[in-house]
């Protein structure tokens, strides 16, 4: 009668610590998905990024102090739409 009283609680105990062990990849798992970047978002903030390297190229070859006005404001704003993607994250 022993041994299967024995059994029985070792049976409880890994249970318990199976019980334990999906628990905390439970835990695991939400907090990775809390860092998931939405691919959208990523695609608009690479995009933003690529335009503004394109306009610093743009302003650096323009020698018109019109044109690199227009080229520095357009910059401005992108800055702030890179600013307002990256405070949304």
């Amino acid at each position: 009668m022993g041994d299967s009283g024995e059994g029985l609680i070792d049976a409880q105990a890994r249970i318990a610590e199976r019980m334990e062990e999906r628990e905390q990849d439970r835990k695991q798992l939400a907090a990775v998905r809390g860092r998931q970047v939405d691919p959208e978002r990523q695609r608009r903030a690479e995009s933003l990024r690529l335009a503004r390297i394109e306009l610093e190229r743009q302003r650096a070859a323009t020698e018109h102090a019109g044109r690199k006005e227009q080229l520095t404001q357009a910059i401005e704003e992108l800055d702030r739409q890179i600013a307002a993607l990256r405070s949304g994250d």
